[in-house]
């Protein structure tokens, strides 16, 4: 009986270790210069996350430093690189600038210091986009999921100078990143190159 409790403990463990391990895993680094416009800082940072194999949730991670301004919020938007859309998660809020689901956690300074954020969303933290045009409706995990991998979602930390945000990172598939890191090649066997 002991053994059979053992083997059940170890089994637990290893399904555990395999729903991690089979989590997409998506990234983005953060710097001015991705803004809409660019903003000259020396404030960058990085979102990382992972997507739950059910798309029920995404756990995260947000980290900033050096911002020039005070920081008043973060969020994923829906938009292509370089272009500005609109907000549909809060990944941090201030007293000033409440997400309005409340469940963002509290942004941290990031100034003289690294502020990282942690948190974990689901669809209740999904908001209906700002731009009408976007068709973008709250508690719609499953379609921002979808314009994440479809390259079309960013994330951003906004500050009092930089109003329409400070740092701003495109939102990328690591895992995809990786093997095209590793085998030199895109997915439609470019050598790498971007144009």
């Amino acid at each position: 009986m002991k053994r059979l409790g053992s083997l059940i403990a170890v089994m637990a463990g290893l399904l555990v270790t395999a729903t991690m391990a089979n989590a997409e895993r998506i990234e983005a680094d953060l710097t001015g210069f991705e803004e809409v416009p660019s903003v000259s800082t020396l404030a960058s940072g990085e979102f990382l996350a992972r997507i739950s194999r059910d798309e029920e949730s995404i756990e995260y991670v947000l980290r900033y430093r050096g911002l020039q301004g005070t920081v008043t919020q973060g969020h994923i938007h829906i938009a292509q690189l370089s272009v500005n859309g609109s907000i549909v998660i809060w990944l941090c809020q201030t007293g000033t600038n409440k997400d309005p689901t409340n469940l963002s956690s509290q942004c941290s300074a990031g100034k003289e210091t690294e502020a990282v954020v942690t948190g974990k969303i689901t669809s209740a933290n999904v908001i209906d986009g700002s731009m009408a045009p976007q068709q973008l409706t709250a508690g719609d995990l499953a379609e921002v999921i979808r314009a994440i991998r479809a390259g079309a979602a960013y994330a951003n930390v906004h500050t009092d100078l930089s109003p329409g945000g400070e740092i701003r990172g495109q939102i990328e598939d690591r895992d995809n990143r990786d093997k095209k890191d590793k085998d030199g090649k895109d997915d439609k066997g470019d050598k790498g190159q971007h144009h």
